[in-house]
């Protein structure tokens, strides 16, 4: 399955909680997108997201998608 990195920005600070990344993976269910993780910058208004399938979702969630980027997983035990 392909692998996707989604950048997202937020004019204000995300305020994560338990019941909106419920939310998020109720949306992400209903169109069949696995959301994998995601890191969330220091300044808390831009994410970078980790997903096997992503834009129906997004827009179904009402979450920005600034920048899809498709990419392949690198492990480093796979070079040692």
């Amino acid at each position: 399955m392909p692998l996707f990195v989604i950048e997202r920005h937020f004019a204000e600070q995300l305020d994560v909680t338990r019941e909106g990344a419920a939310e998020v993976r109720l949306v992400n269910d209903a169109v069949g997108v696995h959301w994998l993780f995601s890191f969330l910058s220091l300044d808390e208004k831009k994410t970078f997201c980790l997903y096997e399938a992503i834009r129906e979702a997004a827009w179904r969630a009402s979450l920005p998608a600034d920048v899809i980027t498709e990419v392949t997983e690198l492990r480093p035990e796979a070079f040692a």
